[in-house]
């Protein structure tokens, strides 16, 4: 094996009995359950209710693949709807074809639907997850890797990626080593994510401000990482239509962060129901929050409750009995017997 490229798996699909087990989907999957794991912590330290994640996730995820489907067939239509294109494979999400802005979309309006349900404020929880839709990104990105798709131009070099033949998009059928744009992409996304994580500790993102930089720092990236791409799609002025995308939403989201002002809210209990309040704020500090997170395995109140207990003067000793309190009065001396006769003193 020649190494000094990256090789492409030789299979993307493995058969349990009659079973078809697919990479892209396994991906795809995983990519789902670290995001998750990530948005569970983060919504954890903020007072969220345990596991709350996989209830927004019912509505999320499904609405983002479907969102993720229909943009990719919207921008690259002639696989499906051209002359040689066949409209059921429109359906074959597990052969590949997903497209971020439409995954992204309606996955937000998927977790609308369930902070509505379950009573939680969106901005604040979407600022809690978006540090975990990037890694999911990556994690999906080998998907394209298993499928010898998403690739970019003829590259010499030893992290270019091979293709094989029948995989190659026609006009390329020559090379055999491409720009591994989906590495690319899944390197960057990772960064991204540092970036996110470190910003929103250091600024305590609200009111949506951390999604805002989310979308200028991914497509910032994806812009040049799309230019290098080869596969079919719709473009115009001699940019594809992603990185129009790209532009569009780095100019809003750049004015988003300088227009839109909004701190870090937790919640708090009051009452018994969990109450967003803004990090810093005294019904935070009295909650346990410590620079604007619980500790971990803590609830809003916890430490509060204990810290009361702590401070609380011992209880008072429980009423005696009557005859206790009728033994312990003083007792006036009976006179002894010989008062008042002379004493003896020989």
């Amino acid at each position: 094996m020649d190494l000094a490229y990256i090789p492409s798996p030789s299979e993307s699909v493995w058969h349990l009995g009659p079973i078809p087990i697919r990479a892209y989907a396994l991906c795809l999957i995983a990519g789902i359950v670290v995001a998750c794991w990530i948005a569970e912590a983060r919504l954890r330290s903020r007072g969220a209710p345990k596991w709350a994640v996989l209830d927004l996730a019912v509505w999320a995820v499904p609405f983002g693949i479907v969102g993720a489907r229909l943009y990719h067939v919207f921008t690259s239509p002639d696989a499906y709807f051209g002359p040689d294109g066949d409209p059921w494979k429109a359906l074959a999400v597990w052969e590949g074809g997903l497209g971020i802005p439409g995954a992204i979309l309606l996955g937000a309006v998927g977790m609308w639907l369930g902070c509505r349900q379950l009573g939680l404020p969106f901005a604040m929880v979407a600022d809690a997850c978006i540090p975990g839709i990037p890694v999911a990104q990556a994690v999906g990105r080998l998907g394209n890797w298993f499928n010898q798709e998403l690739y970019g131009k003829p590259l010499d070099a030893w992290w270019a990626v091979s293709i094989d033949l029948e995989h190659r998009v026609a006009g390329y059928l020559e090379y055999a080593t491409f720009h591994p744009t989906f590495l690319y992409e899944a390197l960057w996304n990772l960064g991204v994510a540092a970036v996110l994580l470190l910003a929103d500790r250091r600024w305590k993102f609200g009111a949506g401000r951390a999604v805002a930089l989310y979308a200028a720092l991914y497509w910032t990236g994806r812009f040049w990482i799309e230019g290098l791409r080869i596969d079919p799609a719709e473009g115009w002025a001699g940019l594809r239509l992603n990185q129009w995308v790209s532009i569009v939403v780095v100019v809003l989201a750049v004015v988003y962060l300088l227009a839109v002002r909004g701190k870090r809210q937790v919640f708090v209990l009051d009452g018994g129901e969990r109450v967003a309040v803004a990090w810093d704020s005294e019904e935070a500090e009295a909650a346990g929050y410590v620079d604007g997170a619980l500790p971990k395995g803590d609830e809003p109140g916890d430490i509060e409750s204990a810290a009361d207990e702590a401070d609380a003067e011992p209880d008072a000793e429980p009423d005696r009995p009557e005859d206790d309190v009728i033994a312990d009065e003083p007792i006036a001396e009976e006179p002894p017997a010989d008062a008042g006769k002379p004493r003896d003193d020989s």
